[in-house]
């Protein structure tokens, strides 16, 4: 399998985009740029992009019924009505721990909502939180620096975690019916590099795709937790990835500008932006929600 081509498909500029989750109904791209507390839309079919201002900052987002979306604000669970614009909270979070906010989140397979905070790296008190689809919420891993990465093996038996400032993705054992998750182990060891794993997306053959924080690339890992490819980009803050399109095989990717000096965007011009390649594997489709209150 050799490097795929890659195509600018929005020149964005976003400050920190992150979350793309693939709509397949609307075939739609969702994306946030967190720090500009804006939900967008992307048509690749027509190269349109439309965006919600939420008013807040906004980590993730995924599909909620008919003209919803559920998204983490900074300390809030809560629904986005994609014809209104109208926000509706759901339940706060982590409110009392004002260095923390809201990060990463997916459906899991039977359409709970999984999602985790990011603290400040002094302070180790980031978790990882299931909210069940009768409308409980429970905690499923503590003592995260941040709760990054997550998704589901094409079996339903191993869930992913990644936690970014520890340059781990760590694998668990994953109860379909129950919920639960156990044996945590490390699937992925990048403390030799000088970059950070960070949002991640698995295809049907059970690879994971993840993209690099720093590391002008996206690396494919075999379910074993091998390198078995390295796509480069011409940006310096990939921040996370999605399949997408009619058949799953476009590659979406999200990418950051916030932090960059100005020689760092002089040479990572494109910083922001979102990126698409064409591949030959097909990726897993969204998890959907499944009466979520």
């Amino acid at each position: 399998m050799g490097q795929y081509p890659l195509h600018n498909v929005l020149e964005a500029r976003a400050r920190l985009g992150e979350g793309p989750m693939w709509d397949s109904t609307r075939k739609l791209l969702y994306w946030v740029d967190i720090y500009n507390h804006r939900v967008h839309q992307f048509n690749p079919a027509t190269g349109e992009n439309d965006f919600f201002d939420v008013g807040d900052v906004v980590g993730a987002i995924a599909t909620a019924g008919k003209d919803k979306l559920i998204m983490l604000l900074r300390h809030h669970l809560a629904f986005l009505n994609t014809q209104t614009g109208e926000v509706t909270p759901i339940l706060e979070i982590e409110g009392n721990l004002p260095d923390n906010r809201l990060n990463d989140g997916k459906y899991d397979p039977q359409g709970r909502f999984w999602f985790g905070s990011m603290c400040s790296l002094e302070k180790p008190q980031a978790s990882l939180y299931c909210y069940e689809t009768d409308g409980s919420l429970h905690v499923m891993e503590t003592g995260l620096t941040i709760s990054n990465g997550l998704g589901w093996s094409p079996d339903r038996k191993t869930f992913y975690l990644t936690d970014s400032p520890q340059q781990k993705i760590y694998a668990y054992d994953f109860n379909s019916v129950t919920g639960n998750i156990t044996n945590r182990r490390i699937f992925v060891d990048l403390t030799h590099e000088s970059f950070y794993p960070d949002g991640l997306t698995i295809d049907s053959e059970g690879h994971i795709w993840s993209a690099m924080w720093g590391g002008w690339c996206v690396i494919r890992f075999n379910p074993r937790g091998e390198e078995i490819l390295r796509i480069k980009l011409p940006v310096q803050l990939p921040t996370s990835c999605a399949f997408g399109g009619d058949d799953l095989r476009t590659l979406y990717i999200t990418t950051a500008s916030v932090g960059l000096s100005q020689a760092e965007i002089d040479k990572s011009f494109y910083s922001g932006d979102l990126f698409a390649l064409q591949t030959d594997v097909t990726g897993l489709p969204a998890y959907n929600f499944s009466e979520l209150k």
